[in-house]
C-alpha cells in the first residue's frame, strides 16, 4: 500500500496547494465562519459575494475532515423518505424541504460550472436493494417521488441492476439520473479558491479554542490570535460540541472507511460497475462505492463507533469482494477513514445559539449536496434573510440519550443493533 494521507487517495490525486497562514493577532470582520469544509466554504462564498467582510478559520487545512474524505456521492432528498417526512412534519413542510434538497444539487453543479472547479463530476446514482423487504420499500418510495413530486427516477429489476452494476447481489435498484459523484477534496479546494477570489480570508491551522460574546460582537480565540466578528457561523459538523457544548447532545460520531484499489485493468474496468454511477445500498450500515476518474474502485463499507482500526483495508476488502468477487485480490493503494456527524433524526440540524451565532451540521452521510445548501442558507440568515434557513431550523431536533458520560455507549449500542438488523 502506498504512503498514507489523511484523505487517502483524494489527497494523493489532487494537485498540491500552498499552505494558508494561521490567525495571528486580532482580526475584525463582519462574519467569522468556523470550519472550512463544504458547509463553511459555501457560507463564506455566499457572504463574500454579498460584499461582506468574511474570515473563515480551519483547525487543520481546507477539506481536512469529512469534506475531503467522504464517498463523493451526490444524493437526492434526505435520509428520511418524503412519505416519512409528510407523516412527521406535514405535507407543506416536507415539500419545502424537498425543494431545498433539489436546489442543493443545482447549487452544487452551478458552483462547479461558474467557478470552473475541476472535480471529476459525473451524473448517475444507484440505490441498490439488499433484500426483498428493502426492494418493496424502495419501490414505494420511488413511486411516491415520481407521482407526488414529479421526480425522474425509475426502478430497475434484478436483471437490469446486474447488467448496469456488474454484480448479481441485489434484488433491484433505483436509477437516479439527478444524483452523481465527484472528487470531494478537489471540490472543497475549488470552493476555497472561489471564496478567496470573492474576498473572503481563509486561515488554516487555526483551531478556535473558545468563543464568547460581548457588546463588540463574537470573540473567537485561537492559539495565537482572536477574531472579533459581528456574527459567527459554526460549520464544524461532527465536532460542533467541542466548541459549543450545548450542541453535543444533538450530534454523534461514526467512523466510515474507504479503500481505493490500484487502477483496474481494461477488462476488469469494463466488468465492474460498467454504468460508472455512484452506488449505495439500502442497509443501515451501508456499502457505497464508485469508480474514480482514473479507473480505481473506491469502496466504502463498515463503520466503527469508537476508534478506527489500524488496518482499514482488511476491514473493507471482504465487503468489496462479496459484491465484486473479481476484486477479492485486487491491489489496494489507499485506505482511510473519516468521521461522519449524524443526528438522532438523521436530519440536518440548523439553528441559532444566539442572535449572533448560527450553526449547521448533521447531514448524516449526505453532505456532499446538502452541506452546500446548509452553508448557503446559514449565510442568508446571517445577512438578514432567514426564510430558507428556517425550513431546516423548524425540523424538531432530538437529543441522543445518556448525558455526557453515557451518551456515546448508548449511541454505540443503538448503532450496533441496526448493524445486527442488517444481517437478519
Amino acid at each position: 500500500m502506498r504512503e498514507e494521507f489523511p484523505q487517502g487517495y483524494y489527497a494523493a490525486s489532487a494537485a498540491a496547494v500552498p499552505a494558508r497562514a494561521a490567525v495571528l493577532g486580532t482580526l475584525r470582520a463582519d462574519f467569522c465562519v468556523v470550519g472550512a469544509g463544504f458547509t463553511g466554504l459555501n457560507a463564506a462564498l455566499t457572504l463574500a459575494e454579498a460584499g461582506a467582510q468574511v474570515v473563515a478559520v480551519e483547525a487543520e487545512t481546507v477539506g481536512f475532515a469529512a469534506s475531503g474524505r467522504n464517498g463523493g456521492q451526490i444524493h437526492t432528498g434526505l435520509r428520511k423518505t418524503q412519505m416519512a417526512l409528510e407523516s412527521w412534519l406535514g405535507a407543506a413542510h416536507a415539500r419545502d424541504l424537498w425543494k431545498l434538497t433539489e436546489e442543493s444539487k443545482l447549487l452544487l453543479r452551478a458552483r462547479i460550472a461558474r467557478h470552473g472547479i475541476a472535480c471529476d463530476l459525473k451524473d448517475g446514482l444507484v440505490i441498490a436493494a439488499h433484500d426483498r423487504a428493502a426492494l418493496r420499500e424502495l419501490a414505494d418510495d420511488t413511486a411516491h417521488m415520481v407521482e407526488a413530486y414529479g421526480y425522474a427516477a425509475r426502478m430497475m429489476d434484478a436483471g437490469e441492476t446486474a447488467q448496469r452494476l456488474g454484480t448479481d447481489v441485489y434484488r433491484g435498484a433505483r436509477w437516479d439520473g439527478g444524483g452523481g459523484h465527484l472528487h470531494p477534496l478537489k471540490y472543497a479546494r475549488g470552493l476555497a479558491a472561489a471564496a478567496e477570489q470573492a474576498g473572503a480570508r481563509i486561515f488554516e491551522q487555526s483551531r478556535v479554542l473558545s468563543m464568547d460574546e460581548d457588546k463588540a460582537g463574537v470573540n473567537l480565540r485561537c492559539a495565537k490570535g482572536t477574531i472579533v466578528a459581528d456574527k459567527a457561523l459554526l460549520a464544524t459538523d461532527a465536532f460542533a460540541g467541542d466548541l459549543a457544548p450545548s450542541l453535543a447532545p444533538y450530534i454523534a460520531h461514526v467512523e466510515s472507511f474507504i479503500v481505493a484499489t490500484a487502477p483496474l485493468s481494461p477488462e476488469t474496468n469494463a466488468r465492474v460497475l460498467p454504468c460508472d454511477a455512484a452506488v449505495a445500498d439500502t442497509r443501515h450500515v451501508l456499502d457505497y462505492y464508485r469508480k474514480s476518474a482514473d479507473g480505481r474502485m473506491l469502496y466504502a463499507g463498515r463503520e466503527a463507533y469508537w476508534s478506527p482500526p489500524k488496518d482499514v483495508a482488511r476491514l473493507v476488502r471482504p465487503r468489496m469482494a462479496k459484491v465484486y468477487p473479481m476484486l477479492a485480490d485486487a491491489a489496494i493503494d489507499y485506505a482511510w477513514s473519516g468521521t461522519v456527524g449524524i443526528t438522532r433524526t438523521r436530519m440536518p440540524h440548523l439553528g441559532r445559539l444566539s442572535e449572533r451565532t448560527l450553526f449547521a451540521h448533521g447531514y448524516s452521510g449526505q453532505g456532499v449536496a446538502l452541506a452546500n445548501m446548509g452553508g448557503t442558507v446559514m449565510a442568508e440568515a446571517a445577512l438578514g434573510d432567514p426564510e430558507r434557513f428556517e425550513v431546516f431550523a423548524r425540523v424538531p431536533a432530538r437529543r441522543f440519550p445518556g448525558g455526557r458520560y453515557l451518551r456515546k455507549p448508548l449511541v454505540t449500542a443503538g448503532l450496533v443493533w441496526f448493524k445486527i438488523l442488517d444481517g437478519l
